[in-house]
């Protein structure tokens, strides 16, 4: 896609910089949404949430994190990735800052409401100044990888910094933890990031704008709250959108690059990897606090070993991909977050349990991460620069979409059940044989095509 940007004239000082900025305020985007996760205990406590409302903490940030997504990476296109940027990490400021001085729930949810579209607005512009950073499609590649293990690292980072912060400060410091990381970023980007938009002359696609933030505000609230009839409800408007998209002249989200092996099944890989891992994240904090009642802190460091995890499978996937093949490090990546995640199903209501639950949680982050990168490098390979940015919009999109439905829907699962572990095994049983079922349809969607190989091998970073 045609950009105005002036990257080609960065100094590679400033190039280096601009990466590690916009790299690192995806990993503090990430932190956020985890971040409350071992908090909402003591949250709720602390401002007068009931427990049956605390999901409402997640919610109401999930919902316009993930329905805005698309129509505000379209915004950043038309009028500017770096300004949309500034004004994304600007509002989680401010409503961290209102989060940590909430007096009563209306206060905290709103902060919540306002965190979610911070997200919406930040993510897609940071992914795409990202992008547009490497002219080099391998490179690209690379920093793609890079940006998927940060986000999940920043799932379990997360959580080891919320649990500490709890534990130490209260509960008001996992929204206000926030504020001077985003002031250090407003500062610095304006003299590092480069103004990048769209080509002149390009509108936005109106009624796709409409169709797909009301259709996806609609799914998730259905998936979260599980009701049928919002659920339904999104799934048309997402129909609708469908072929309004296959007939626009500059679409919101192209989805005729789906028709590509690498790109279709390259996300539906991603939408696995990203709903699977933090819905279990949630089912082991609720292990942890709720069954064998540790402390915030302690279930925060538990979080920090898969943490670890992330750091040298990031390294390590990169190179693996350049020796095997895409095809072969998404399945076995995948293969080994499910192989970890089974034996989740036998755990206890004994403390001894974590002999299993902390190897198991390393192990199968480490397949994790691999299958992260795995899964960007698949849906962005083998496009020309014209369609990048298309296809990074649905592979960001994919990730919202994960993060948002796994936890409300391992939640809901677990919830059937009588007792809190019983809906805990249920919940792993079901992440694990959905993770089996799409790892087959991966894996034969995948198979060799003589030209399909051709680019994807071209592609891959070596």
């Amino acid at each position: 896609m045609a950009t105005i940007s002036e990257t080609s004239t960065m100094s590679p000082t400033r190039h280096r910089v601009a990466v590690l900025v916009l790299l690192g305020a995806g990993f503090m985007l990430s932190v956020d949404f985890s971040i409350l996760n071992v908090a909402l205990p003591r949250l709720g406590e602390g401002i007068g949430l009931e427990r049956s409302a605390l999901p409402w903490v997640i919610t109401a940030f999930a919902l316009p994190a993930a329905g805005f997504t698309l129509l505000f990476g379209r915004v950043a296109d038309l009028f500017g990735r770096r300004r949309m940027f500034l004004i994304g990490i600007a509002l989680l400021a401010l409503s961290s800052l209102l989060g940590g001085s909430a007096v009563n729930p209306e206060m905290l949810l709103t902060a919540r409401v306002l965190q979610g579209f911070a997200t919406a607005i930040a993510t897609p512009a940071a992914l795409s100044l990202l992008v547009i950073s490497f002219h080099d499609e391998k490179q690209r590649a690379r920093v793609l990888g890079l940006n998927g293990m940060l986000l999940s690292a920043g799932f379990t980072v997360g959580a080891l910094v919320g649990g500490t912060l709890v534990g130490l400060l209260g509960w008001r410091w996992a929204f206000l933890i926030n504020v001077p990381v985003a002031l250090l970023i407003l500062v610095a980007a304006p003299f590092v990031v480069s103004a990048s938009r769209g080509p002149a002359g390009v509108k936005l696609d109106v009624p796709g704008a409409v169709t797909v933030t009301l259709g996806l505000l609609a799914f998730v609230f259905g998936v979260i709250n599980g009701n049928p009839f919002a659920l339904a409800g999104g799934l048309a408007l997402l129909v609708v959108f469908w072929f309004i998209e296959r007939r626009a002249q500059a679409p919101l989200a192209a989805v005729g690059i789906l028709s590509r092996p690498t790109v279709k099944w390259g996300n539906i890989a991603g939408l696995v990897v990203f709903t699977m891992e933090p819905g279990l994240i949630y089912l082991m904090t609720l292990y942890l606090q709720d069954v064998l009642h540790f402390a915030p802190m302690t279930t925060g460091l538990v979080f920090g070993i898969p943490g670890l995890a992330s750091v040298v499978a990031g390294v390590v996937a990169g190179r693996v991909i350049g020796r095997y093949g895409l095809r072969n490090v998404l399945a076995v990546g995948l293969l080994v977050q499910v192989g970890f995640t089974a034996p989740l199903v036998l755990l206890g209501a004994g403390s001894g349990w974590l002999a299993v639950l902390i190897p198991a949680l390393f192990l199968g982050f480490f397949g994790h991460v691999t299958a992260i990168v795995a899964y960007m490098v698949t849906a962005t390979s083998g496009l020309p620069d014209s369609e990048q940015g298309l296809a990074t919009g649905l592979a960001t999109l994919t990730q919202q979409i994960g993060i948002t439905i796994g936890v409300p829907i391992l939640g809901a699962v677990a919830a059937t059940q009588a007792s809190l572990l019983g809906g805990i095994h249920l919940a792993v049983a079901v992440n694990a044989g959905v993770s089996l079922v799409a790892i087959a349809l991966i894996w034969n969607g995948l198979r060799p095509r003589a030209r399909v190989a051709a680019e994807v091998a071209e592609a891959i970073p070596r």
